[in-house]
C-alpha cells in the first residue's frame, strides 16, 4: 500500500530506552550484570493496586491494570538486594549514570538542568515491586538534524529499569529481579517525524549517538524504541517495546493502515446503523455434547453476546495477520480467556449446528455478529464487558493507547494511554544539584563529531568521502577502528562494506543481524587477516553464527567446508594448468587471467583471491618457462 504521509497528516514521535554500563544499579550498589540461568535463590508474591497521584486522580492506565487481579511472583538472587524488593529505601542517584546521561545530553544539544528531582511514575504491571518506577528529568529542548529535517528532542531523563517477565501461568506473572534497577537513559523527540523512513533513521541516529559515548550496554534487550504515531482522524498511538531497528518504519506503516482501517469500519458501522446489546447469555447448554477441545477445557462454560449490524466486520484484517476480531482478542486475553465470533465459526471444533443455535438464542440475523468466550461466569463476564466497551468506542473515534510491537511488524492492544495523573514527587530520593564545572568537565571530554570522524578516516584508513561517511554515522564506527588498528593488512573498504552493505543486505534477507555481537565480527577478521577463507564467505559465515551465535569462527568455518588444504589447493591449480597447456603457450601470461575464472569456479570462498592467483601465476610461468 502507497502512503501519502503528508495527505494523511503523520506525525510520530520515538521514545528511545537505553541501559547505561554502569558499575551499580540506579538506586542501590547490586551489580548491573543479568543472570545467565535464571535459578532464583528466594522468591515472593505482591499484589499491587492503583492509588491517586498528587492530583488526587488514579491514572487510566492503572485503573485498567488493577481490574486484572494479578498476582505477582518475584524472584530473587545473590545479585540482588532488598531495595529491588522494596524492603528498604533506595540510596542516592548513581553519580556515575548521572555523568553519562548528562554527556549524551550535551551531545543531543541539550540544556540540563540545575537540579535533578526524582519522580514516582504509577506503574502496576508488576515490572516494579513497589507499583511504581522511579525517574528523573535531566535535561530539555534538544534536537537532531536529519535528511528530511529537523527533529526536536523534548526530554532526556534518567530512569530504572524494569523487572524482567519470565514467565505467565493462569493469573500469576513472574518477574526476574536482575534487571530491576539498571540505569536507563530515555530520551523522548517531539512528534516532529514526517515518514515511516524518517522515524528509522532517527532511531538509528540517536542509537549511534548513545554508542558513541562508550558507556551503554549492548546485545538483545539493552535498547528498546517506542513509536507514538498519529494521523489525520485517527488518534495517538504508542506502541512499545521495538527492539529491532528494521522493524520501525514497518511498525509505523502497519499502524498508518490500522487507524485508516478503523476509520472505515467506523463509518460502515454507523451506516449500518450497528449497535451492541449489553445481554450475556449463557450458552453452555448449547454446547453439552460439543466435541471441541477449547469448551471443554473450559468446564463447558461459554458466554456470549450480540453485536447488532456486526457480520463480516470482525472479520476484516486491519493489520498484517490481525483482524477486527484480533482486536476484541487482545481485551479478552487480558482476563486470561479467548475469543471466538461467527465470522470465523465454525472452527475449533464448534459446528455449523451449534453456531445456528447460538444465533438464534439472540435471534440474530445475517447482519449481526455474536460473540462468544469459554470460562467460568465472573471471568467470562469481565472479558465480555471489556470487548464491549471496546466495540462502543469503535463506533465513536479511534481511541488512544499503549500497544506493544508484534515480531512481524503489528503490534496489540496493552492497556489505555497513561496521563499525567501517574507522576509524583519521590520522597526517598533526595535532589541532586548540577553545577557548571561538573557540566563544563563533562562537555570537554566529548566524544568526536560525525563530521570530525569523518575526516579522520579518510585521512587514517585512505577511504573516500561516501564510504568515510557512511562508517562515522554508523552503529558499528567503533568496531570498525577496533578491527583496523588490529589487522593492518585488511582493506578498510571491504571492512566498510562488510559493517554497513553487507549487514543491510542479511536484514533484507530476514537474517536477524542484531543477534551478532562484536566478538563475532572481531573473530572473523582475524580469520580473514590469516587468510583462512575468502572475503567473498563473509556473508555466509556471518549467516551460520547467527543460527549458532556460540559457535567459533573456526567451526563455523569448518561446518561451511571454507578450510581447504593447501597441498590440495595447489594440485587442483596445476591439474587445471596442465590440462590447459596449449592454451597457455598460445596466449603466454595474459592467460592467467581466464584461468583465474576456471579455477575460482573450484576454490571460490574457500581460499583468498590473491593467494589462488599468485599460486596460479607460478604455475604459468613454469609451464611458459619449460617450453
Amino acid at each position: 500500500m502507497e502512503i501519502d504521509y503528508h495527505k494523511i497528516g503523520l506525525k510520530a514521535g520515538l521514545e528511545i530506552h537505553q541501559q547505561l554500563d554502569t558499575g551499580t544499579k540506579l538506586f542501590c550498589k547490586c551489580p548491573t550484570t543479568l543472570i545467565d540461568k535464571k535459578e532464583s535463590r528466594f522468591s515472593f508474591n505482591r499484589y499491587l493496586r492503583a492509588s491517586k497521584s498528587e492530583m488526587g486522580e488514579v491514572d487510566e492506565a492503572a485503573r485498567e491494570e488493577e481490574k486484572y487481579s494479578r498476582t505477582f511472583i518475584y524472584k530473587g538472587y545473590d545479585s540482588t538486594c532488598l531495595v529491588e524488593n522494596d524492603e528498604e529505601p533506595p540510596r542516592e542517584l548513581n553519580r556515575e549514570a548521572i555523568d553519562i546521561s548528562l554527556e549524551v545530553a550535551l551531545l543531543l544539544n541539550m540544556n540540563p538542568g540545575d537540579e535533578i528531582h526524582t519522580m514516582r511514575k504509577i506503574v502496576i504491571d508488576g515490572s516494579n515491586t513497589c507499583g511504581f518506577q522511579r525517574t528523573a528529568l535531566l535535561a530539555t529542548d534538544g534536537r537532531i538534524e536529519t535528511e528530511e529535517g529537523l527533529v526536536r528532542v523534548d526530554s532526556l531523563c534518567l530512569e530504572e529499569d524494569a523487572a524482567q517477565k519470565i514467565e505467565t501461568e493462569g493469573n500469576a506473572v513472574g518477574y526476574s529481579l536482575d534487571r530491576l534497577g539498571i540505569p536507563l537513559v530515555e530520551i523522548g523527540t517531539a512528534p516532529d517525524i514526517r515518514t515511516a523512513e524518517q522515524a528509522r533513521k532517527v532511531a538509528e541516529q540517536l542509537g549511534m549517538i548513545l554508542r558513541s559515548t562508550g558507556k551503554v550496554k549492548r546485545g538483545l534487550g539493552t535498547i528498546r524504541q517506542d513509536i507514538n504515531v498519529s494521523i489525520e482522524g485517527g488518534a495517538r498511538v504508542e506502541i512499545k517495546g521495538v527492539q529491532n531497528l528494521r522493524l520501525i518504519g514497518e511498525i509505523v506503516k502497519n499502524e498508518i493502515v490500522r487507524q485508516l482501517k478503523l476509520i472505515e469500519l467506523k463509518d460502515a458501522l454507523n451506516k449500518r446503523a450497528a449497535r451492541v446489546e449489553h445481554r450475556i447469555e449463557d450458552l453452555s447448554k448449547i454446547f453439552d455434547a460439543t466435541s471441541s477441545r477449547v469448551i471443554k477445557k473450559a468446564g463447558g462454560n461459554v458466554f456470549g453476546v450480540c453485536l447488532r449490524g456486526f457480520s463480516g466486520i470482525l472479520g476484516t484484517e486491519i493489520q498484517p495477520g490481525r483482524r477486527f476480531g484480533s482486536e476484541l482478542a487482545d481485551f479478552a486475553t487480558k482476563y486470561g480467556v479467548g475469543l471466538m465470533h461467527t465470522d470465523e465459526l465454525p472452527a475449533y471444533g464448534i459446528t455449523e449446528e451449534e453456531v445456528e443455535r447460538m444465533k438464534r438464542t439472540f435471534d440474530a440475523t445475517e447482519d449481526d455478529a455474536v460473540v462468544v468466550v469459554a470460562a467460568e461466569r465472573e471471568r467470562a463476564e469481565e472479558a465480555l464487558k471489556a470487548v464491549l466497551r471496546r466495540v462502543e468506542g469503535a463506533m465513536r473515534a479511534i481511541p488512544e493507547e499503549t500497544r506493544r510491537a508484534l515480531p512481524n511488524g503489528s503490534s496489540a492492544y496493552m492497556r489505555p494511554l497513561p496521563g499525567a495523573a501517574r507522576m509524583y514527587p519521590e520522597t526517598d530520593v533526595p535532589p541532586v544539584e548540577i553545577d557548571e564545572e561538573r557540566l563544563k568537565e563533562i562537555n570537554s571530554k566529548l566524544p568526536e563529531t560525525f563530521e570530525h570522524r569523518k575526516t579522520r578516516y579518510k585521512e587514517k584508513f585512505g577511504l573516500n568521502d561516501e564510504l568515510a561517511d557512511k562508517i562515522s554515522r554508523n552503529v558499528n564506527f567503533s568496531l570498525f577502528e577496533r578491527v583496523m588498528d588490529s589487522y593492518e593488512n585488511l582493506p578498510a573498504t571491504l571492512v566498510v562494506r562488510t559493517l554497513t552493505d553487507t549487514l543491510a543486505e542479511l536484514m533484507q534477507e530476514g537474517i536477524e543481524v542484531e543477534k551478532l555481537e562484536d566478538r563475532h565480527f572481531v573473530d572473523t577478521f582475524e580469520q580473514l587477516a590469516s587468510n583462512a577463507f575468502a572475503k567473498e564467505a563473509i556473508p555466509a559465515i556471518l549467516k551460520f553464527l547467527v543460527n549458532q551465535p556460540e559457535t567459533s569462527v573456526d567451526k563455523a568455518i569448518e561446518e561451511i567446508g571454507l578450510i581447504a588444504d593447501m597441498e590440495a589447493v595447489e594440485k587442483l591449480i596445476a591439474d587445471i594448468v596442465n590440462s590447459k597447456t596449449d592454451f597457455i603457450h598460445a596466449k603466454g601470461a595474459r592467460a592467467v587471467g581466464p584461468l583465474m575464472g576456471v579455477v575460482m569456479k573450484e576454490l571460490r570462498g574457500k581460499v583468498d583471491g590473491k593467494v589462488i592467483s599468485k599460486i596460479l601465476e607460478e604455475k604459468v610461468k613454469e609451464v611458459l618457462e619449460d617450453g
